[in-house]
């Protein structure tokens, strides 16, 4: 009977420490003016079949960057680690003495990863296999992609931020801008980290003194799209003491930038090029000269997880749809094939919402109990090591590396982290003390969710403290 009553009492006292938070994030939420009700918590060891904390668990949640959890574990699910996305060029003509009397058409295929190096390096290859001089135009095919995806629909009001442009089947670079601030005795130097002479700057900086501070708070900018280019005006201060700062601007769409791209690195391989940019499909009688792959889908993944990049998770979702469900790819079909995942894994989350795949989104939703399910079974899954890999490593690197450098957790966690406004989450794998691993999910809805980075660490650093 004596035995039987301590079970029950162990029972009891378990059920209430999976309802209740623990003291220290409960306090730092108190501190922070963080009602609990706008709070959500996962806890649960990987090797369990209980969480150990679930509090409001079952609540749908704006989960912000975390949501790449979800659309890059799919991926390597569906996908496998060794995918690779395929770049193919065509001629549309005959080629003769290195001229092709025709088009030349490149056809993508949503590769996320697809830099200037690679277009220099397909470009080189397509002129080691005859072709040295194009007559007719560039055609981009970008088909791969239904139409409506490459529409600009900013999040925010910035709309010329690098994270606000939109997926393409053909994206070179990002289409992204990286502006470079320089402060030398005289003056402050801003430039392009990769230069495209259509983008022009007007730097109208002046030097300040003191220390770098809120830098970016301290200038603006306006952008003024041409017909060939943009201009970009820069205004107000910078000081020597921030050294080497960037800032990244998408000022013109992923065509042109592929097109002004297309015409620097063919000119500097020694190619002439005198044609305009078409956008069509590939003709049915065109002749595919080559084909380029990228890097494997388990190394594409870290820039996403690693650094967060909401582009490249966008362009993996579109992959997704289209590789699970057919060409043209779309965000829909992406979230049907992600959901549909779950489901053979026995989640049924009724409560996702996935928009875009990347968390930069005001819709997307997810409960942290299905996230910590979802994380509990990529663990146990053949693709565990490539997930993880993709994580940014607690005060390491990535987007955690300035964070919790002191603590005994420094090195023990993979975490992804996520923020809006009035939303901020963290989730991944946390080892405690004696080694054991386990899942943890923390999501937060409100105003002042921002000020909650307290209450996330205490609970990673109770988790690590975990008997």
């Amino acid at each position: 009977m004596k035995k039987v009553i301590i079970g029950i009492s162990m029972l009891l006292l378990g059920l209430q420490a999976h309802a209740e938070l623990p003291t220290t994030v409960a306090s730092a939420l108190r501190n922070a003016g963080i009602p609990a009700q706008n709070v959500a918590v996962y806890v649960q060891a990987v090797e369990g079949i209980n969480p150990i904390i679930s509090h409001n668990a079952d609540k749908s949640m704006n989960p912000a960057s975390v949501m790449k959890l979800v659309t890059t574990n799919a991926a390597l699910d569906l996908l496998t680690p060794s995918y690779r996305w395929k770049t193919e060029v065509y001629k549309d003509g005959f080629v003769n003495n290195g001229v092709l009397n025709g088009n030349l058409i490149i056809k993508g295929y949503g590769d996320p990863s697809f830099k200037a190096q690679e277009f220099w390096r397909l470009l080189m290859n397509l002129q080691q296999a005859g072709i040295k001089e194009i007559k007719g135009d560039l055609i981009i095919d970008k088909s791969y992609f239904a139409q409506n995806v490459g529409a600009r629909k900013t999040f925010d009001d910035e709309t010329w931020r690098a994270y606000n442009a939109e997926p393409s089947a053909f994206l070179v670079n990002g289409r992204n801008t990286s502006f470079k601030f320089v402060a030398t005795e005289t003056a402050v130097n801003v430039s392009q980290e990769f230069e495209l002479s259509e983008v022009q700057i007007i730097n109208n900086m002046k030097l300040s003194q003191g220390a770098c501070g809120e830098w970016r708070s301290r200038f603006g900018y306006t952008v003024i799209p041409k017909a060939s280019g943009a201009t970009v005006t820069f205004n107000g201060t910078f000081s020597p003491d921030c050294g080497e700062r960037y800032l990244e601007l998408s000022v013109v769409d992923d065509e042109k930038y592929a097109f002004y791209t297309f015409k620097k690195l063919w000119l500097q391989l020694g190619g002439k090029f005198n044609g305009k940019l078409k956008i069509q499909n590939t003709p049915s009688d065109a002749v595919k000269v080559l084909e380029q792959l990228s890097e494997p889908l388990a190394y594409v993944e870290r820039d996403i997880n690693k650094w967060s990049n909401n582009l490249m998770a966008r362009q993996l979702l579109l992959s997704i749809g289209a590789e699970k469900l057919g060409a043209p790819a779309t965000e829909a079909k992406g979230a049907l094939a992600i959901k549909d995942w779950l489901v053979a894994k026995s989640i049924k989350a009724d409560e996702l919402v996935i928009e875009n795949g990347s968390g930069l989104s005001r819709i997307e939703r997810i409960s942290a109990e299905h996230l910590g399910q979802m994380l509990v079974s990529a663990y146990i899954s053949p693709v565990m090591p490539e997930l993880m890999a993709s994580l940014p490593i607690l005060a390491q690197d990535g987007t955690i590396k300035k964070r919790m450098n002191d603590s005994q957790t420094n090195g023990r966690a993979h975490l992804k982290t996520g923020s809006l406004d009035g939303v901020s989450a963290i989730a991944g794998y946390v080892l405690d003390a004696n080694h054991h691993r386990h899942v943890l999910v923390m999501m937060v809805n409100h105003t002042k969710a921002g000020a909650s980075k307290n209450a996330q660490d205490a609970l990673i650093e109770w988790v690590h403290q975990q008997p």
